[in-house]
């Protein structure tokens, strides 16, 4: 794996980290959804998952990430769309589909 992939893996992993960890403690989506500086912090991950994402993309376009689209259609959305940001929708990717996210990284820099 070139060095630069593996870099923003790693980039993504920490990230994904980052919101498991930030999520401790919070039983339920309105305790997520109160918490506006939770939220930003997570929307911040979300940013850097994509960024990371669409760097690999432009690198390796054939990277097995899976939604790796998606994965940058998030992070587009998230910084241009604020405005219109569901907070139930992030809270169903985060609880799901970002410790999915963050096995299947660990996977790929195992390899």
């Amino acid at each position: 794996m070139q060095r630069e992939i593996s870099k923003y893996l790693h980039d993504i992993k920490e990230s994904s980290d980052s919101i498991i960890s930030y999520l401790e403690g919070i039983k339920n989506y309105n305790e997520y959804k109160v918490n506006k500086l939770l939220r930003r912090g997570i929307e911040r991950e979300l940013e850097i998952i994509g960024e990371a994402t669409n760097r690999i993309l432009k690198i390796d376009p054939d990277i097995p990430i899976p939604h790796a689209r998606r994965i940058v259609d998030l992070r587009n959305w998230v910084i241009h769309g604020y405005d219109v940001i569901d907070d139930a929708v992030i809270w169903g990717i985060i609880k799901k589909d970002v410790p999915r996210l963050k096995d299947h990284v660990d996977n790929l820099l195992r390899r």
